[in-house]
């Protein structure tokens, strides 16, 4: 038996397929996980994402601890409640993990980093917080909701305790209001607007009730993987891991080279690979064929073997299999995927397929 939130039973009371993932029991989907993943485009859908580990950073040198550990910089981090996406480097470069740190006060910041890597996350941060005084707390007292869709935040706005209802509904993209042990972000994993909202544990069922009746859909893990795939959104162990760097993994963005005498973990590594002009490329690819694009499948350029599928799947926005891929350098418009014996043709594309609703390519 696996770990379970707060809302264990009250997915089973809804007809949740529970599975597990990682340390946890979680839902998969609730029936069809191919409507979760419409309603989420099309109207308002809500994950349960308690799995999240919640650490709080005490301390006023947070922020100087903060700039040692992550590959972008929080001193872009100046009014409260903006958040920031970053990794989390070894001193090899690899990705301990990816998270969203905000900026609460000068002697408080929140991290959410993935369930997967809680218990590591942990280790690492303690291991160099104390050179810095700073305490770290698991907020294991907390529950974590996100509503996602063109609608969520009309829906789930007149849910929040009253305090927050406004300052909630002012929030910019990238940004959290908080009142008491509520905390409700502009932040998502599905391409789409909406909230993710951090509440007790023992109020957490209330809420879940509340977004269903207001027409909110409950949905799990299949569909967040869809809406994330389609929407370009890197998934921690799949396409980044401890040997793969944020520069091979589509995630040279998040890298805050400036101010070049911050020395962050794992700078000098990355230094070393943004040199190399063998490094490879992050590309989106979707199927000209009938077929399901899979992790691990090779992709070839005639008899070489030019790269390898690292998250794919169905896309039920496009209708057609999509994926993500590591290649070797530019590659050309289009590659074969070796598939049960056979080379089909997949189009190389730019990520991400589809945003806002919206598809950003065309198939």
């Amino acid at each position: 038996m696996g770990r379970r939130t707060a809302l264990y039973d009250t997915h089973l009371a809804m007809g949740a397929r529970m599975v597990p993932f990682g340390s946890w029991d979680m839902p998969l989907h609730y029936g069809s996980q191919i409507e979760e993943h419409h309603a989420v485009r099309r109207a308002a859908g809500m994950f349960d994402v308690s799995h999240m580990q919640v650490l709080d950073l005490h301390g006023g040198t947070s922020r100087a601890l903060l700039r040692h550990l992550l590959a972008n910089d929080v001193a872009k981090l100046t009014a409260p409640g903006k958040a920031l996406y970053s990794c989390m480097l070894n001193h090899c470069g690899g990705v301990i993990d990816d998270l969203i740190v905000y900026f609460l006060s000068e002697d408080l910041f929140r991290m959410v980093v993935n369930a997967g890597a809680a218990e590591k996350d942990l280790a690492w941060i303690s291991r160099h917080a104390g050179a810095f005084a700073v305490a770290l707390t698991p907020r294991d007292d907390l529950a974590m909701i996100a509503v996602q869709g063109p609608r969520a935040r009309a829906l789930a706005l007149p849910l929040l305790p009253g305090a927050l209802q406004g300052p909630a509904a002012a929030l910019k993209p990238f940004f959290a209001a908080w009142d008491g042990d509520w905390m409700v972000a502009r932040t998502g994993y599905t391409g789409e607007d909406g909230l993710e909202i951090m509440l007790p544990r023992a109020e957490a069922e209330a809420l879940w009730h509340a977004l269903a009746a207001a027409g909110v859909r409950p949905c799990g893990l299949g569909a967040r993987d869809t809406l994330r795939l389609e929407a370009g959104l890197n998934l921690y162990g799949s396409d980044m891991d401890e040997d793969i760097s944020p520069l091979e993994a589509g995630l040279g963005w998040t890298i805050a080279w400036e101010p070049a005498e911050r020395r962050f973990i794992g700078r000098e590594a990355l230094e070393v690979r943004r040199a190399d002009p063998a490094l490879g490329a992050f590309v989106g690819l979707v199927l000209q064929d009938r077929g399901v694009l899979r992790n691990h499948q090779k992709l070839f350029r005639g008899e070489t073997q030019v790269g390898e599928i690292t998250s794919g799947g169905f896309s039920p926005t496009l209708e057609r299999a999509i994926a993500f891929a590591r290649v070797n350098g530019d590659i050309g418009e289009a590659v074969e995927v070796e598939m049960r014996g056979k080379r089909l043709t997949a189009r190389v594309t730019p990520l991400p397929f589809v945003r806002g609703g919206e598809r950003r390519m065309q198939t």
